[in-house]
């Protein structure tokens, strides 16, 4: 009888030790689980950025100056992560889904410099602090044909890195800057919506000149270029009068028959699995969208 007594206390125990080793992990899935939860909001708010998923185009990304949101399906809408900083620039990896950078002022106060996630935006990890800084990036942006290159503007001067963000440099100051688009092929070439029209660069950002003097002398608020197809570009320009549309790189534009309730669209963004979708950001923080690159919108948020 003492025998088996003992060996019941073996079992018992033996089972009570593997219990503990499988509790272990279910609480870390639990605790990654409601890490990564996304909490349902009700509208935008200081909306800062745009960017459609590279791998899934159900879910668009819009960086505001309470943290970063998700949009999916076009009507459900989410916080993502915990973070309710003011991200004035954001980017995302144009290959890989869960990595995005970003800058701007943490919801503390002061200045974020330039930052990282690596899990989709729920978490943030500083990068480097940039020229002069800590960097408070208001406008930024990536290339798709290498991200290793990314710009930023801060203080009146175009900063530069070619290492993803670990160290920057300082290639132009004589250029102000609305908001930053690279072409989706060739990493030399650098767009920049100015108050009076739009600038390129082919010598990544040292060299500027006119994109367009059908622009020049207005406002643009924003430029974004196809991401299979870079002659096609949009933009929003006070000599246009709104949004408008280029096939041939920016050499000629047409006025795109929309008028977005009569406010400014602050940023638009195409895809990348399907490159005639594209989603426009509006001063009131209303999302439009369009599947045939541009030609036509509706209102969807």
């Amino acid at each position: 009888m003492a025998k088996n007594n003992k060996y019941i206390w073996i079992v018992v125990c033996a089972l009570a030790l593997l219990g503990v080793l499988f509790l272990i992990p279910g609480q870390n899935e639990a605790k990654n689980t409601a890490q990564n939860s996304l909490l349902s909001v009700a509208s935008i708010s200081h909306g800062h950025g745009l960017a459609v998923d590279v791998e899934d185009p159900s879910k668009l990304y819009i960086a505001t100056h309470y943290g970063l949101l998700v949009l999916v399906d076009d009507k459900d809408l989410y916080q993502v992560g915990k973070s309710r900083d003011d991200y004035m620039g954001f980017s995302p990896h144009p290959t890989h889904s869960k990595i995005f950078f970003s800058s701007g002022h943490p919801s503390g106060g002061g200045n974020i410099g330039f930052q990282k996630s690596e899990d989709g935006g729920y978490t943030w990890g500083k990068v480097s602090n940039g020229v002069n800084g800590p960097v408070d990036f208001h406008a930024m942006a990536i290339s798709p044909a290498d991200p290793n290159l990314i710009y930023g503007f801060y203080r009146g001067a175009l900063q530069r890195s070619l290492d993803q963000g670990k160290t920057w440099e300082i290639v132009n100051s004589n250029i102000q800057v609305i908001s930053l688009t690279v072409d989706s092929k060739d990493s030399n070439i650098v767009y920049a919506t100015t108050p009076n029209g739009i600038m390129i660069s082919r010598n990544k950002g040292i060299n500027w000149t006119s994109l367009s003097t059908e622009l020049e002398g207005g406002h643009v608020s924003v430029i974004a270029v196809h991401s299979a197809d870079s002659k096609i570009l949009l933009t929003f320009s006070e000599k246009l009068n709104g949004l408008g549309k280029s096939i041939d790189g920016g050499e000629t534009w047409k006025k795109i028959d929309e008028d977005f309730g009569g406010v400014v669209i602050y940023y638009v963004a195409f895809g990348k699995t399907d490159p005639n979708t594209v989603y426009a950001l509006t001063q009131e923080n209303k999302i439009f969208k369009s599947i045939n690159a541009g030609d036509t919108w509706i209102k969807i948020k």
